[in-house]
């Protein structure tokens, strides 16, 4: 039997008691929440999240925008994009593993807010940023007012995505709504692809609107999260291969974009497949009703 109370052991010498009254302290020390004033080893891990959205956002800055400004025929440097890219999918680790890490070891008062804050720049600024700088880059005057806007629309919906987050309670292991993470990756998939000018920006407001939806999403844990770890992994590969000039890493990008994107519309995809088989359903059991009638 497992002894979680010190004050309920018997039969046990004084040693072995004080030794269990010790652990039992420090468990109930490691779980109990920070004061504000201190940072739990899950808050430097959000940090660092924080942390590869702004230097995704300073890296497309000054390898992608700041060239194009300068010399508007130069082509966008690919490996300021693909740094760019693979600090927000190390970014990505971050926010997987923090919550882990919170729940195991002990966590702060801080952990929520700084999370929020940390996926509004690495999965809201930097995905909008992205697009706005995609449209600078690949069009000119009104087209690239239209990529600003949408920009904005996918700023919004990610930080409506966190405010829900905060203020409505889903049943355990669902998220409402397309979570921020993997919303910003679909969006730079988009990006990467390079579509055609409109088609883009209306696939990349699909996006926005699946994380605002309330399409049910799982969270990634167990054997989930283990394939979401080897998917950044592979992910991060991909762009190196096709940052370098490696033969076929203009291929591994596409497929690896095409992916995400396919990952990202599964979930509303199997919602209609759902809701039409229980429609089809229901309208079978009417027509068997009125024939026993």
């Amino acid at each position: 039997m497992t002894v979680t109370d010190p004050e309920t052991i018997v039969g046990l010498d004084d040693e072995e008691t004080s030794l269990r009254r010790r652990r039992w302290a420090r468990d109930r020390e490691l779980r109990a929440p920070r004061s504000p004033q201190h940072l739990s080893t899950a808050d430097f891990l959000t940090l660092g999240n924080a942390v590869c959205g702004f230097l995704a956002i300073y890296s497309i800055t000054t390898g992608v925008l700041v060239p194009h400004i300068t010399n508007p025929d130069a082509a966008p440097d690919r490996h300021s994009a693909a740094t760019a890219v693979t600090l927000l999918l190390i970014g990505s680790m971050c926010d997987l593993f923090d919550g882990l890490v919170a729940r195991k070891l002990r966590s702060s008062a801080l952990g929520a807010e700084l999370d929020n804050l940390a996926d509004l720049i690495s999965f809201g600024i930097a995905p909008a940023y992205f697009v706005a700088v995609w449209g600078m880059v690949s069009s000119t005057g009104s087209s690239s007012k239209l990529s600003a806007l949408i920009a904005l629309t996918v700023l919004l919906a990610v930080v409506l995505r966190l405010a829900r987050f905060s203020a409505v309670k889903m049943r355990p292991g669902v998220f409402q709504g397309m979570p921020c993470p993997m919303g910003a990756m679909t969006v730079i998939a988009i990006v990467l692809l390079d579509p055609p000018f409109q088609l883009g920006l209306l696939a990349i407001f699909g996006a926005a609107y699946l994380m605002v939806s309330r399409i049910e999403y799982p969270k990634p844990q167990g054997l989930l999260a283990t394939a979401t770890l080897c998917w950044i992994v592979v992910s991060i590969g991909c762009l190196a291969a096709w940052a370098t000039g490696l033969p076929g890493g203009d291929a591994l990008l596409h497929v690896g974009a095409f992916a995400q994107i396919t990952l990202a519309a599964m979930a509303p995809l199997l919602v209609i497949r759902r809701k039409v088989g229980q429609k089809v359903g229901d309208v079978r059991a009417r027509r068997a009703e009125s024939r026993l009638g």
